[in-house]
This record gives C-alpha cells, sequence and structure tokens, in this order.
C-alpha cells in the first residue's frame, strides 16, 4: 500500500519525545508499503515556508518548519496548528495513497486528512491519542460555549469521515464509541515497548549513575518527560520535601522541559529540595533515554487531579516497561490496574505527598520487591506491549480499511 501518515508532531530517537510514529512507521515499511510521512519541524533547524523531503529508515519524511513547544501560550499553539493543517491538507493532496492515516493530538490533523482522503479517494483511518475536546473541557482550557460546540463538531466531522479509528487506551476507545462510531470500527492499539531499543547492559546505567556524584548507588525515582500543565511534576518535589524527613539518601530525578519548567524548579526552591534530594535536567534524546531508565530504581508517570486524564496511554510508561523499570502513578484508570494486577508497580495518592513518600521509601528499601517488580514490568511488556505485535495489528487495521473502502 502506499500510506500517507499525518502526524504534526513526528520525532526519530535523535529527538527528545515519543516516537511511537516513527516505529510504526519504519515497520510499515518492513512489512512492504510506502510510507509517506506528512510532519512538521518544530526545533528550527528547517528555515522558511518550504516543505523538505528525507528518507529516514525508508520513511519518506515530508518536513514543513512550524515552530512549537509547549511553553508556547494556547493561541500560539492553536496558531501552529492551523497553520500546519491548512498546509498539509494542500501538501498530502498532491501525493499518491491507497490509505491517508493521521494520527493526534492535535484534532486539528483531522482538516488535512480529510481533505487528502477526498482529493486521492482513500480511506482514511484516524488515530487518537488524547480524548479532545473532552480533555480540554474537562480542564477548563475550553470554556466557551462556542468553542466547545465547535470543538466538538470537529470532533464527530473527524470520525465520520474515518472509516476506522484507533485509540490508543480503552478509555479512549469507549470515548470514541460514546460518539455514536461503529465499535466494530474502533480498535484499540496502546502505545507500545520497544524491547530490543531498551534492552541495554546495566553498565550503561552505571555511567549515568556514576556520573552524577549527587547519586552514585542511592535510590532514584525518575520522572522523564513533559513538564507540562496537566503532568503536575511539582507535586514530586512535594514528594522529595517529604522524604528528607523520611530518608534523605533517596534522590528525584526530573529530565525534561515544558511551560510549567520554570514553575517546577520555582516549588523545589521554596521546598528546600532543589539539588539536595531532587535534581532537575534538560530533555535527552530518545536514543539516550535506555540508559538513563537503566539508571532508575523506580520511574513515574504523573498527572494532575482530574479523572479525564486517567485514559492516558504515556510514552514513558511503556518506555519504562521495555527497560524493565519498576513505575508508579498518582492516578487511577488502566495503567494504575495493570500495575496492580502484575506487580509491576503501584499507585500513590496524588494528594497525599507524605503518603506517597513512605509507599516510594518502602519500594525502594526493599531489595527483593524491586527485583520482582523489574521482572513483572519486563514481563508485561513482552506479554501485551511489545511494539512488533502492535505493529502488525495497525498494518491488519489500514490493510482492512482499505479493503472495506473498496468492498
Amino acid at each position: 500500500m502506499k500510506i500517507i501518515y499525518l502526524h504534526q508532531y513526528f520525532r526519530t530517537p535523535d529527538m527528545s519525545g515519543g516516537t511511537r510514529s516513527y516505529e510504526m512507521a519504519r515497520r510499515l515499511v518492513k512489512a512492504g508499503h510506502d510510507v509517506h510521512m506528512v510532519t512538521s519541524r518544530t526545533d528550527g533547524k528547517l528555515k522558511g515556508n518550504n516543505w523538505s523531503l528525507e528518507i529516514i529508515e525508508g520513511i519518506h519524511v515530508h518536513w514543513l518548519p512550524v515552530p512549537y513547544s509547549n511553553a508556547m501560550s494556547y493561541t500560539r499553539r492553536l496558531l501552529a496548528f492551523t497553520s500546519f493543517a491548512r498546509k498539509a491538507g494542500q501538501y498530502a493532496s498532491q501525493l499518491e495513497a491507497d490509505v491517508v492515516f493521521a494520527t493526534s493530538t492535535p484534532l486539528t490533523i483531522a482538516i488535512p486528512a480529510v481533505k487528502a482522503s477526498k482529493a486521492l479517494a482513500a480511506p482514511l483511518v484516524f488515530e487518537v491519542r488524547d480524548l479532545w475536546p473532552e480533555v480540554p473541557i474537562a480542564l477548563g482550557v475550553l470554556k466557551s460555549p462556542v468553542t466547545k460546540f465547535l470543538a466538538r463538531r470537529l470532533e464527530s466531522w473527524a470520525y465520520s469521515h474515518s472509516e476506522r479509528v484507533v485509540g490508543l487506551s480503552p478509555g479512549m476507545c469507549e470515548g470514541v464509541i460514546r460518539t455514536g462510531f461503529s465499535p466494530e470500527k474502533v480498535h484499540c492499539i496502546p502505545n507500545s515497548a520497544d524491547l530490543d531499543f531498551f534492552d541495554v547492559p546495566e553498565s550503561d546505567g552505571d555511567r549515568v549513575r556514576f556520573a552524577r556524584p549527587w547519586l552514585g548507588n542511592r535510590p532514584l525515582v525518575l520522572y522523564a518527560g513533559t513538564f507540562g500543565f496537566v503532568n503536575g511534576v511539582g507535586y514530586l518535589a512535594d514528594i522529595a520535601s517529604v522524604m528528607l524527613d523520611y530518608d534523605p539518601e533517596v534522590r528525584f530525578l526530573a529530565v525534561g522541559d515544558g511551560a510549567e519548567a520554570k514553575q517546577v524548579k520555582q516549588r523545589a526552591e521554596a521546598l528546600g529540595v532543589l539539588d539536595r534530594n531532587f535534581f532537575i535536567e534538560p530533555p535527552v534524546s530518545k536514543s539516550e533515554m535506555p540508559a538513563l531508565l537503566s539508571a532508575a530504581t523506580i520511574t513515574t508517570s504523573l498527572v494532575i487531579p482530574n479523572k479525564a486524564l486517567w485514559h492516558n496511554s504515556a510514552n514513558k510508561f511503556f518506555d519504562s516497561l521495555a527497560a524493565g523499570r519498576p513505575i508508579f502513578v498518582n492516578h487511577g484508570g488502566w495503567q494504575a490496574e495493570i500495575l496492580r494486577e502484575s506487580g509491576a508497580g503501584f499507585e500513590v495518592s496524588c494528594e497525599d505527598a507524605s503518603g506517597a513518600a513512605l509507599e516510594i521509601l518502602s519500594f525502594v528499601k526493599d531489595a527483593e520487591r524491586v527485583k520482582s517488580a523489574r521482572k513483572a514490568a519486563l514481563e508485561l511488556a513482552k506479554s501485551r506491549f511489545d511494539r512488533a505485535i502492535l505493529a502488525e495489528q495497525l498494518n491488519d487495521t489500514l490493510e482492512r480499511a482499505l479493503r472495506d473502502y473498496n468492498g
């Protein structure tokens, strides 16, 4: 098949951020398909307003320079979304395709996806990475009745023009079905674990540890991801503050950047934990992540207290599983359930830093429990979230969409 793959924020392993689209696309190429990724370049390495073609792992990557960062205001981010949507629709419609595959966020990716699908008479498969607009409405980002109405109309419009819809979690799939979309055409293909990529020797983690004099052999709690509003990374500083009284040897490391980076640092400073037992480092490329995870005693995936966020499918969660590292979350939902059932981690309170610190301390001080949780994490990655298996499911979904369309 010739596949147009639309993802505004495509990332490769030498960049920071999630690489789901890269990993899926290169596997589709290996399956014999011709894949054209239509995306934006946000790091400033491309200038001007013209498209640029680069072939990466057999993927034809069509880059358009569109500045973007999580630190931008909502208005500036919306402008980046709409600008890309307009230009990508025109560009993708000039390519050839048997299938158009579009992945959110943002939901505005549906605009160029539908345009290309119609222009090329090719079926559209739409992938939902977040329940948009349900989440921004629940968080109060979309407030006025007009913006809520328009956002819901865009959501319905996207699904109505899709042959199939892929959701990254059971909750996301349920949300799609609630809109009236046929359950038989909704497929749950979560974020996944790149087992070979994260299979590194313990010595890689040792190098990370001993390059930091403040760490050495001490227990390490690691957060690696976006410092955004929904992530609530400042809560980790709260836990670190309590941990000083329980055990000052436990170390916390937050690696990343985003709109809340300054606030997280200020909070850590105010609590007296910054560069004491709580450390902040800039984001690393995906290729550096295996060594970083190998150094961790336990990792974490955090969100602010809001049930709308429990359906998330965070890359950091699956990367940790692939690295055989236990995880704790501060929210309920499907990931918390998986951790409880498997023994690969646990859930802590999102509003009780003292209780969370005690649970974390009990875990990191129990060598046998840590060892057992590592084994469970890796087994979970292999049995339920192996990228190779889930990529085959995506391939099958695209092929079924084409067959149904030509029906």
